[in-house]
């Protein structure tokens, strides 16, 4: 299908492009599939299986050693920030890839995408309305592990105040859980440019593990190269560099530096990424 779906003489009586593809639609589309179910299944199982890690676990770690994961049984808090830490460099970025990248490049593996273009809705209003219920699917699954993991956290190891990695200060949990919300809300920033690359995918091709291996290869990469210490303040620009900044609002005193930086970089690809992926797709012959 070669034409453009957009209206160039009068529409037909009653028809309203505002009231085409509603959200309400496209949310309940996406929840009723099997992907959405699992995911959202294992990341709320998580917690509860490190959890079960440390109640069975017999090994001890050095005696000076201050880490997440030697802290994680401390408190709530310290058993969500290490759920947090060890899920954000790939659970999350498999969970934000699958429901961005999956989107488009479903329904074109259907052969239901020029069904939907001939109903007819247009482009711009399909890809935006895909967009924001994919973006608000990521943002519940990037929430929904470190909340589940506080209460699991807290059934198991209680609430008590906040000890600091490294240094192993203490900060009162009545002043740490506005950091952790920090920390949530920078997880969610730093995930932006995985979802705008899975979404990018997701319109250039009819196969949504390439869209989703796509958008995970991009953070395999970035990591690899932010290991060469020879490119020097280069790797500053890497997409994923920042992504472990979020550190920063559980430290002693909140520094606010890195997180910028981080959301600086994420944000500008993002915004890159996605206005490519509106370009490409106003532009792209769909033939299935």
């Amino acid at each position: 299908m070669t034409e453009r779906t957009e209206t160039h003489g009068s529409p037909a009586p009653g028809y309203a492009a505002r009231h085409t593809l509603p959200l309400s639609v496209e949310i309940v589309r996406q929840f009723r599939r099997r992907r959405t179910l699992v995911m959202f299944g294992l990341l709320l199982a998580l917690p509860w299986v490190l959890v079960i890690a440390f109640k069975v676990g017999t090994g001890t770690t050095g005696q000076n050693t201050l880490r997440l994961s030697d802290l994680a049984t401390e408190s709530a808090l310290n058993f969500a920030a290490f759920a947090l830490s060890v899920s954000v460099g790939f659970l999350l970025v498999v969970a934000v890839g699958l429901f961005c990248g999956d989107t488009v490049a479903s329904e074109a593996s259907w052969s239901s995408l020029r069904y939907l273009l001939a109903a007819p809705v247009p482009r711009s209003r399909l890809l935006r309305q895909k967009l924001i219920v994919a973006l608000g699917y990521s943002a519940a699954a990037v929430i929904s592990l470190p909340l589940m993991a506080l209460l699991a956290g807290t059934v198991a190891f209680g609430w008590d105040d906040i000890q600091v990695p490294i240094t192993g200060e203490i900060i009162p949990a009545a002043a740490a859980l506005p950091r952790f919300g920090i920390v949530i809300g920078y997880a969610l920033v730093s995930q932006l440019v995985v979802a705008s690359v899975a979404f990018l995918l997701s319109t250039t091709t009819d196969s949504p593990l390439g869209a989703v291996g796509g958008a995970v290869g991009l953070v395999i990469v970035s990591n690899i190269l932010q290991a060469v210490e020879a490119l020097g303040v280069l790797r500053e620009f890497l997409p994923t560099f920042w992504n472990s900044a979020w550190l920063d609002a559980l430290a002693p005193e909140l520094e606010w530096g890195g997180m910028l930086k981080g959301a600086s970089v994420s944000v500008t690809y993002s915004v890159i990424l996605l206005a490519l992926a509106f370009r490409r797709f106003r532009r792209k012959d769909i033939v299935s």
